[in-house]
């Protein structure tokens, strides 16, 4: 199993910026991809961004040129860099994981955290 513990979320007025953690614990070998999805109220989860443990990226449409997802393989963390944050961006994000390369159908999620922006 593992465990995956997202941090970072908060309260940002638009234009602002910030940086979600995520960490992950258990049999973490096992793990290659990982990335986030967020949920607004009344829409449907979403994929935001996924990085193989190779590093090879894939962003959603609406965050490119925004938002940049790292990760640390020694420290077994992903993060999201989320600048010039817009009201829609406003949702509960959430850190996955699977054992594949593909995001699409994880087989691990964080509790989510919840990032708001105001207008």
């Amino acid at each position: 199993q593992v465990q995956l513990v997202e941090s970072g979320g908060g309260l940002v007025q638009a234009g602002g910026s910030l940086r979600l953690s995520c960490a992950a614990s258990g049999t973490i070998f096992s793990i290659n991809a990982m990335g986030w999805y967020r949920q607004a109220p009344g829409k449907q989860r979403e994929l935001v961004a996924a990085i193989t443990v190779s590093r090879s990226t894939n962003y959603a449409d609406s965050v490119k040129g925004r938002f940049t997802i790292s990760r640390d393989n020694a420290k077994n963390t992903v993060y999201l860099q989320m600048n010039s944050l817009k009201p829609e961006d406003t949702a509960v994000y959430y850190c996955a994981a699977d054992t594949g390369r593909s995001l699409r159908y994880p087989d691990y999620w964080g509790q989510g955290t919840q990032v708001t922006v105001s207008s």
